[in-house]
């Protein structure tokens, strides 16, 4: 799997140095003539707006992490050497007229120490306090109803949602570190997004840039906004992580489009007159841990010579290509297949258990595959063969295909193309905040099969539930556990401090359904590694008639998926886990393995091996963006 490569936020926050000089009688690019290169510096001085914001908190973020750090800070020069600022980073309160002036002294350095420390090379920030700032309107103050943080890139000193926005175009675009990247704004073009549009009487640029502080307003978190509403607060509550604040920027460019294009649908072209509370703005959930997700998955289940299975996993091209897809809050939202995607309907009942947040899983997205050779046949020719889309709010999903992948489980497609009505429709139900049933329906020229999964929590540990699956009503399988999660030691020959992989515990279950059952298919169990309070599943056996009664699968044993994760020394994804998949192996069924064992090394003979790919949100929301 190729490597991720994720930039740090601090590094995201400094990859941008410096503006252009321009200069008139209205700025063009935010800047006013502020003395810094004498030697004694004239405060570092701007305009905090939405209209004018007064009694805004505003700072210059010269450690990257988007909050103001007090005093003392110590902070590298170019050179290596470390200085110590003892006020911390520059700040101060905006006052009449939203205008600022930071005191800038502490970075006059003594020429042997080094050159002084240029303001115009960090980003400003400004955050509007509830119920403190005021925004100074021509009919009067107005306190800002709720919180929201603005920021403006490095030499910029307006700071308004316009130069937020900007500003993350800029850090957001592929082309950043080249030094190419466009700082326009989809929906924005001809705004200048750096501008006073207050004091330049500029009606269009000011009411997007009220609706768009608004959007802001609706996303900033409820604890941190409710800290900076207290009496006593002064703004400088460190409550925001520098992902967080990384995410309502992206956030914000993302969703500008359509806060811009309900601003001009209430304009009809006068925007003085646009009054923007009564605008209904998306209403968009935003999860700022910033976790990491299940983005994609590549599935190797044709051979490159002959088409029987299993063989050799280096002998495996690629059939089926997954694209997980998410709203800003981390909720799956729809997986497309360029191939088969092969949905397994316990895998939708448990992801179905955490309400679509992927991260809440204990395990991502366990595996599954189509080995039909239709799959590398739709995989070949260009575009989206099969997708599963979620309705949450309706508790519903619909899985659409153009495929002829799953004709063994009576899934026939409509047509070639996808659209129109769904191949299965599902919905479900709850009882006590747990998934009580998840019915499937399968439109057939004979009439619809209905199919019915019941989750079986008895022993059962979180995020691994038994099951019961019905056919119009009677039982086609089951998965029962018969005792509960049970630990091992370690083997004498086993170095735990080197092994990837270790079984520790496991669990016993029953199997039913698909009988007779091969006469190699008993000793059933999941096997875990459980080190580290981590537990990651290796192992599970089932018998899938789907699969083993293709052509060219020779499975008379029944199937097992082996999978394998980061080694415990290895680093993941900002807030990820050792539980994240990288690979999974769908091979024949192996019964009575040891307990306590260095868990086998990756297979040879194998009927598919999956490939899984991770990001974290927000670099998921970039890419989308881009």
């Amino acid at each position: 799997m190729k490597p991720l490569i994720f930039l740090p936020v601090s590094v995201l926050f400094l990859a941008i140095a410096g503006c252009g000089n321009e200069s008139d009688e209205l700025p063009v690019d935010g800047r006013d003539f502020n003395g810094v290169q004498y030697s004694e510096p004239t405060p570092y001085t701007g305009r905090v707006i939405d209209g004018y914001l007064k009694n805004a908190r505003v700072w210059l973020d010269m450690d990257g992490d988007s909050q103001f750090t007090p005093g003392p800070m110590e902070f590298e020069l170019a050179s290596g050497r470390k200085v110590i600022l003892e006020s911390g980073e520059p700040t101060a309160m905006s006052g009449e007229g939203g205008q600022f002036s930071l005191d800038i002294s502490e970075l006059v350095l003594d020429p042997e120490i080094g050159p002084n420390i240029d303001p115009e090379t960090f980003p400003l920030y400004a955050l509007a306090l509830p119920g403190k700032t005021m925004e100074q309107l021509r009919t009067g103050d107005v306190p800002v109803a709720r919180a929201f943080l603005l920021s403006a890139a490095p030499g910029v000193s307006n700071v308004s949602p316009l130069t937020t926005l900007e500003r993350y175009r800029r850090l957001t675009t592929a082309g950043l570190l080249s030094g190419t990247g466009s700082s326009v704004v989809p929906g924005l073009e001809g705004v200048n997004l750096r501008r006073d549009y207050v004091l330049a009487k500029d009606d269009k640029a000011h009411a997007y840039a009220q609706a768009l502080a608004r959007f802001s307003a609706s996303q900033f978190p409820d604890d941190y906004n409710d800290a900076l509403a207290r009496p006593e607060s002064d703004g400088k509550e460190r409550l925001l992580s520098p992902q967080g604040a990384y995410l309502l920027g992206v956030s914000l460019l993302q969703n500008a489009g359509d806060v811009v294009a309900i601003v001009d649908s209430a304009a009809q072209g006068n925007y003085a007159n646009v009054d923007v509370d009564q605008l209904e703005l998306p209403m968009v959930p935003l999860e700022l841990s910033d976790p990491v997700l299940l983005t994609g998955q590549r599935v190797y289940a044709q051979p490159r010579q002959s088409t029987d299975l299993p063989t050799n996993s280096s002998n495996l091209i690629v059939s089926a290509e997954l694209k997980f897809e998410y709203s800003e809050d981390g909720r799956l939202q729809a997986i497309s297949s360029e191939g088969c995607l092969s949905p397994s309907i316990q895998e939708i009942a448990r992801l179905i258990s955490v309400n679509g947040y992927m991260a809440n899983l204990s395990t991502q997205w366990l595996p599954s595959a189509s080995l039909s050779p239709q799959s590398k046949i739709a995989y070949d020719n260009p575009g989206v063969d099969e997708r599963l889309v979620f309705d949450w709010a309706a508790r519903k999903a619909t899985f659409e295909t153009g495929t002829a992948c799953h004709q063994l489980e009576g899934i026939q497609p409509g047509s070639t193309e996808l659209g129109g009505e769904p191949e299965v429709a599902y919905s479900w139900s709850f009882s006590s905040g747990k998934l009580a049933q998840l019915e499937a329906r399968i439109p057939q020229q004979s009439g619809t099969i209905t199919r019915t999964l019941t989750p079986e929590r008895t022993n059962a540990l979180e995020g691994f539930p038994g099951y019961q699956l019905k056919e119009e009503g009677v039982e086609v399988e089951s998965l029962v556990y018969s005792d509960i999660f049970q630990s091992c030691a370690i083997g004498d020959k086993v170095d735990p401090a080197t092994a990837a992989h270790v079984v520790t515990g496991f669990q016993h279950y029953d199997f039913s359904g698909h009988e007779p059952h091969p006469a190699t298919f008993t000793g059933l169990a999941l096997e875990f590694d459980t080190r580290d309070e981590q537990v990651r599943l290796l192992r599970y056996g089932f018998l899938a008639p789907e699969m083993s009664g293709l052509g060219n699968v020779d499975a008379v044993g029944g199937f097992e998926w082996a999978m394998y994760y980061p080694s415990r020394s290895s680093e993941t994804l900002l807030g990820g886990t050792p539980n994240l998949i990288q690979k999974a192996y769908l091979k024949n069924y192996s019964s009575n393995q040891a307990c306590g064992r260095s868990f086998e090394e990756s297979p040879s003979g194998v009927f598919a091996w999956i490939e899984y790919e991770y990001r974290n949100l927000s670099q998921y929301l970039v890419d989308q963006l881009n």
